[in-house]
């Protein structure tokens, strides 16, 4: 019913920049929270960023002043901004929202299938 589709991973070199967005797409009504999630090969998956549907956010501590969240609530698609990147950044990223489906009076949490982000040092 709800698709989330990732895009913007890739190679880039350590102190590059990289901009990641997620499009949601279905039988949407609205989405709520949105977040970003990274994991790395044989590792638990761990939240970086968190967005609601009013556009606040928070940052994971590990990621504060080097990633920043984002959305665009019109476009059912969220944006991760990452900066300053080091080969430790390198994981596979998701993103998941907390999604309203049409005539539904809770929400369905769905994930993306995750895209690729290699920091080469």
């Amino acid at each position: 019913q709800v698709q989330l589709v990732e895009s913007g991973g890739g190679l880039v070199q350590a102190g590059g920049s990289l901009r990641l967005s997620c499009i949601a797409s279905g039988s949407i009504y609205s989405i709520n929270a949105m977040d970003w999630y990274r994991q790395a090969k044989g590792k638990q998956r761990e939240l970086v960023a968190h967005s609601t549907s009013d556009e606040s956010t928070d940052d994971a501590d590990s990621v504060k002043g080097q990633f920043t969240i984002s959305r665009d609530n019109t476009k059912y698609t969220g944006y991760l901004q990452m900066n300053s990147l080091t080969p430790e950044d390198t994981d596979v990223y998701y993103c998941i929202a907390a999604v309203r489906l049409i005539l539904t009076p809770y929400d369905t949490h769905y994930w993306g299938q995750g895209t690729h982000v290699t920091v080469s040092s």
